[in-house]
C-alpha cells in the first residue's frame, strides 16, 4: 500500500512541475519556453600517435591507451591495385592460405596456441592483424610477424582452399545480390579494371600454387607497410619488438600496373541481368566519380549522400520504404578512394514496383540536385554525424585507424580534430554543389537483376534504352518472354500430360507408400534425408547430418511434431492444415478438385527450356506455380511464395526437378534443387522404393 502512495505522490510531483513550466516560467535563471541554442562543436583531442620507420621501409604508428589491459596490431601493405586477370581469385587464396604453418610453428599448433591465449590473429592478402590481452601481446604479436613474413605455402592446404573458394562461387552463381554486385562492378568500371574483376570457376582453376607463392613474393613487401599498433603497451617496448621482428624484411621493388581509365556511359540506361529464381529485383543507380577524402568536397558530400540515402530517415528511404512500402531498405553511398569511386543508389524491391521505384529513385536524385535542403534536416543530419564520431572515438582502434588514414591519404594533421567543425560548416549551398557534381542522373547505368519474365515488360515502358548482361558482365540477347499457349492447350490438358508421362493416371492411383533416401548439399554440408509418406496424407521426414538428427517433421493423419536440433516441438498449425489437407502422395491426382482452380499462363522459358505455366489457387488463397515442360510434359519447376521467418517480407521459394527415372514403372525427379533466401539445396535421391510396408507406428 506505502509503494502505491508513493507512485502517485511521485507522479503529482511531475504534473505539477510540468505545468508550472508551460508558462514559460523563468526557473534557475533559464527560460524554458525558448529552445537552447546549440553551442559550438565541441574541439576533438584524438591525442597524437608516435611514429619510426625501420630501414626497409615499413612505417610504424603507436597510440597508447590504458583504459583496458589491451592491445591490438594491424599491418597493412598499401599497395597500388593490380589486375589478377585470367588468375582471378589468387590474391583471395594468399589471404586464406597465411596464418595456415609457417616455417617455425605447423598450422595446428600455431592455432591451439593462439586460442589458448585468448586471441585473434587474421590475414589478407595484404594485410595481418591481431588483438589480446596485453600481458599476451608479445608473444601473440610474434606469432602474428612469424605467419605474416614465414608462411609455409604447402599443396595440401592449396587444395582445401581451392575447394572451399570453388563452394563459394558456386553457391553465390543464383543470389541475386551476389550477381548484381559483382555484374555493376564489371559494368561501371570495366572487367579489365582491378575494380571491375571477379574471380569464376575457371579462372580459380587457372591458379596454381606457384601463383599464390609468387603473388607473395611480389606484393608482400615492406615498401608501403604500415603497422599500427594500439592500447594498453609502451612505445618503447613496441620499437624493440617491431625491430625483432620485422627489420629482417626485406623491400623490393614494387611492379607498376597501369590503372585503365574510367569512364561513364553518355546518357541514362537500363542495364538488366536475368535472374530466374530471383525472388526479389535489385536495383542500383550507379556512375564513377573521383572523390578522395583529401578534397574540398568531402565533408559536403558525406553530409549530402546521409540526406540523400545515407540512413533511415533519409529521402530515398523515406519514400520507397515508409512512403510507397516497395522495400524494407533504400540507400545510397560514394566512399572516397585514391584511384576511382562508385556513386550506387537504389533498393531490393518487389518485382511488381521494380519500374515504380526506378522512378521514385531517380526523382530523389533530382531532388537533391535542384532542391536546397532544409534547415532543420541539415541540422539534424549534423547532430547525427556527431554522435556517431564521438561514439567511435570510445573505441582506441578507431582512433589508431584515423591515424593511419592519416598517413595514408595524405591528410591533413587536424583532419579528425576539425571534423566536427568541417562537417558543421556545411551549407544547403554547399549540399547543391557536390550533388550536381558528384550524384549522376544523367548518364548513369540503371543496373537491373530480376526475374525478366516478371519486370522486363514494364520496364520497357520507361522510355531508357535497355542493354542485356549475363551473370558474367557479358553483353547478351534480351530473355524470351512469356508468350500465349494455343487455343487447343488448356491447364487440364497439361496436368493430363504430365501424368501420362510419369506413368499413367491407374498406375499413380495404386501407390501406397513411398520410401525416398537421398542426400543434400549446402553450404558445403552433406546432410542424409529419408522421407516416408503414405496415403492420404501421413509423412515423416528426417534429415540426418554426420549421423545425428537435425532436424524431424512427422504428422500422422491429424497432429504432429518437429524437431530442431534437438528441440522436439508441436507442428505450427498452419503446416498441420496444410498437411492435413492434402488427399493423396502425387498432387496432380487432386487437380480436378472443386477446391482448386487451374489457370494456364502460357508458355514461358526455365533454364533455356520451353514450360507450361500454370498457376494453382486453392479456396483458401493458397497459391503455387508449376511450370511443366511442353515437349515432354514433365514437371521441372515449382514456385512457393511464403514469408522469411527472420523479416516477414513476402519471398519466393524455387525448386527445379530433372534427371527423371522410372522406379516400377513410374518416374520420379532423381535431381532437386531449391533456391530460398539466397541459399542452394542441391538434393540427388539415392534410393526410391514404392508400396513397401508402412504402419502407424513409422509416423509417431
Amino acid at each position: 500500500m506505502k509503494y502505491k502512495i508513493s507512485s502517485i505522490l511521485i507522479a503529482l510531483f511531475f504534473l505539477i512541475s510540468c505545468t508550472s513550466l508551460r508558462d514559460g516560467t523563468n526557473i534557475g535563471g533559464f527560460d524554458r519556453s525558448k529552445q537552447p541554442q546549440p553551442g559550438p562543436p565541441p574541439t576533438v583531442n584524438l591525442g597524437k600517435p608516435s611514429t619510426f620507420e625501420l630501414s626497409n621501409g615499413l612505417k610504424v604508428i603507436v597510440m597508447e591507451n590504458h583504459k583496458l589491459p589491451r592491445a591490438s596490431a594491424r599491418l597493412t601493405i598499401d599497395n597500388k591495385p593490380y589486375f589478377e586477370g585470367d588468375k582471378a581469385g589468387v590474391s583471395h587464396l594468399l589471404g586464406s592460405l597465411l596464418g595456415s604453418g609457417t616455417k617455425n610453428i605447423s598450422k595446428d599448433e600455431f592455432n591451439e596456441e593462439v586460442d589458448y591465449l585468448g586471441a585473434n590473429v587474421n590475414f589478407g592478402s595484404n594485410s595481418a592483424s591481431m588483438n589480446s590481452l596485453s600481458k599476451f601481446f608479445p608473444r601473440v604479436f610474434e606469432l602474428m610477424a612469424d605467419a605474416a613474413l614465414h608462411p609455409v605455402f604447402t599443396q595440401e592446404e592449396f587444395d582445401k582452399e581451392v575447394a572451399l573458394l570453388l563452394d563459394g562461387i558456386k553457391a553465390g552463381e543464383k543470389d541475386v545480390n551476389t550477381i548484381g554486385n559483382r555484374v555493376e562492378s564489371a559494368l561501371a568500371f570495366g572487367s579489365n579494371h582491378p575494380f571491375g574483376e571477379f574471380a569464376t570457376e575457371e579462372t580459380v582453376e587457372n591458379v596454381k600454387l606457384q601463383d599464390v607463392k609468387k603473388l607473395y613474393d611480389t606484393y608482400f613487401k615492406p615498401n608501403n607497410a604500415y603497422l599500427v599498433v594500439t592500447g594498453d603497451v609502451n612505445t618503447e617496448e613496441i620499437k624493440v619488438l617491431v625491430d625483432k621482428h620485422f627489420s629482417d624484411w626485406k623491400s623490393v621493388d614494387l611492379p607498376e600496373f597501369k590503372l585503365p581509365e574510367v569512364k561513364n556511359i553518355s546518357d541514362n540506361e537500363i542495364d538488366f541481368i536475368d535472374m530466374p529464381n530471383a525472388s526479389q529485383t535489385r536495383i542500383r543507380v550507379l556512375s564513377t566519380t573521383k572523390l578522395k577524402m583529401n578534397d574540398p568536397d568531402f565533408f559536403p558530400v558525406l553530409v549530402a549522400n546521409q540526406i540523400l540515402g545515407g540512413d533511415y530517415n533519409a529521402y530515398l528511404n523515406m519514400n520507397l520504404r515508409e512512403d510507397k512500402g516497395f522495400t524494407y531498405g533504400a540507400f545510397s553511398g560514394l566512399p572516397a578512394n585514391r584511384y576511382v569511386s562508385k556513386f550506387s543508389a537504389g533498393a531490393n524491391v518487389r518485382h511488381e514496383v521494380a519500374d515504380s521505384a526506378i522512378v521514385e529513385i531517380m526523382k530523389e536524385l533530382d531532388r537533391i540536385r535542384t532542391e536546397k535542403v532544409d534547415a532543420l534536416r541539415l541540422k539534424n543530419t549534423k547532430a547525427n554525424f556527431a554522435g556517431k564520431f564521438v561514439r567511435a572515438l570510445e573505441n582506441p582502434e578507431k582512433v589508431a585507424q584515423y591515424a593511419l588514414n592519416t598517413e595514408i591519404n595524405d591528410l591533413p594533421d587536424d583532419f579528425y580534430e576539425t571534423y566536427l567543425q568541417k562537417i558543421n560548416a556545411v551549407t544547403p549551398a554547399d549540399i547543391l554543389q557536390v550533388s550536381q557534381k558528384y550524384f549522376n542522373n544523367e548518364n548513369a547505368r540503371i543496373v537491373v537483376t530480376s526475374k525478366a519474365i516478371d519486370v522486363l515488360p514494364n520496364l520497357d515502358k520507361l522510355g531508357y534504352p535497355i542493354n542485356y548482361f549475363d551473370k558474367y558482365s557479358h553483353k547478351t540477347d534480351k530473355p524470351k518472354l512469356p508468350e500465349a499457349a494455343s487455343a487447343d492447350v488448356t491447364a487440364e490438358s497439361v496436368i493430363k500430360k504430365y501424368l501420362e508421362a510419369i506413368g499413367g493416371r491407374a498406375k499413380l492411383k495404386n501407390i501406397e507408400t513411398i520410401v525416398q533416401e537421398s542426400q543434400m548439399e549446402m553450404q558445403g554440408m552433406t546432410m542424409q534425408q529419408i522421407m516416408k509418406s503414405k496415403t492420404p496424407n501421413l509423412i515423416s521426414q528426417e534429415t540426418l547430418m554426420m549421423g545425428q538428427v537435425a532436424s524431424k517433421i512427422v504428422f500422422d493423419g491429424s497432429d504432429g511434431y518437429m524437431i530442431q536440433m534437438g528441440n522436439k516441438m508441436p507442428l505450427p498449425d498452419d503446416q498441420k492444415i496444410e498437411f492435413a489437407n492434402k488427399k493423396g502422395l502425387i498432387d496432380e491426382l487432386m487437380y480436378d478438385s472443386p477446391e482448386l482452380e487451374l489457370n494456364l499462363i502460357g508458355i514461358s522459358p526455365v533454364n533455356s527450356v520451353d514450360a507450361y505455366k500454370i498457376e494453382i489457387t486453392s479456396q483458401s488463397g493458397e497459391e503455387e506455380t508449376k511450370y511443366y515442360n511442353k515437349d515432354d510434359g514433365l514437371l521441372i519447376r515449382q514456385e512457393l511464395s511464403m514469408k522469411n521467418p527472420m523479416s516477414g517480407e513476402e519471398m519466393t521459394q524455387t525448386t527445379d526437378f530433372g534427371d527423371y527415372k522410372a522406379v516400377n514403372g513410374i518416374k520420379f525427379p532423381f535431381k532437386i534443387s531449391t533456391q530460398v533466401m539466397g541459399q542452394e539445396i542441391e538434393q540427388v535421391v539415392n534410393d526410391i522404393k514404392i508400396n513397401v510396408p508402412l504402419t502407424l507406428d513409422d509416423f509417431k
